[in-house]
């Protein structure tokens, strides 16, 4: 959704930083990958500082794609590797924070992290099985940065069993919204 509204309207502000930037994409998508890890990890010990982790994981999964399309460095394999990452990142996030809950004795939480990590690559999959099929499928309430964000201010107020609660009953009906959405391509 944030997608869809904002697009890449940083580029142009940022593409003087990406231009400094001497490290191809592929590079900055796995360190982001590394940060993502560190967060997952962070998270059950110091809520809080996980937060702040997440959104520096976020930075790099924005700027890869930006140092890419800036400095001429898109290739297929680029957009390959940055989404298959994205699904290693999203499932440690909510292994940690399945984790975070598990220590703290709240088995429900633990459960919605897991059924939100469902969501989240079910998520994804349908957009690259309509795509398959040559359907575009960029539809949904709650794609990747949304979950992003979501995840980082839950730790960072103290809010996130109720985020959690959000993001799993989001990220399932986002699947909804795209199983529907490519029934209609289809029929039409």
């Amino acid at each position: 959704m944030l997608s869809a509204w904002f697009g890449h309207f940083l580029d142009k502000p940022l593409a003087p930083l990406a231009k400094r930037i001497p490290f191809d994409p592929n590079v900055i998508t796995i360190a982001g990958l590394l940060v993502t890890a560190v967060a997952a990890v962070v998270i059950p010990a110091n809520l809080v500082a996980g937060g702040f982790v997440i959104l520096a994981g976020g930075a790099f999964d924005m700027l890869d794609g930006l140092i890419a399309r800036t400095n001429g460095k898109r290739t297929q394999f680029g957009a390959f590797l940055d989404s298959t990452l994205d699904r290693y990142a999203d499932s440690m996030l909510f292994i940690g924070v399945s984790w975070y809950f598990y220590e703290s004795g709240n088995i429900m939480g633990a459960f919605l992290s897991v059924g939100g990590l469902v969501g989240s690559l079910v998520i994804s999959y349908a957009r690259a099985r309509a795509e398959g099929l040559g359907i575009d499928c960029k539809v949904g309430i709650l794609e990747r940065p949304e979950r992003l964000i979501l995840l980082a201010f839950g730790c960072i107020s103290g809010l996130l069993f109720p985020i959690i609660i959000l993001i799993f009953l989001l990220s399932h009906f986002t699947v909804i919204q795209r199983i529907v959405h490519v029934r209609k391509q289809l029929k039409s």
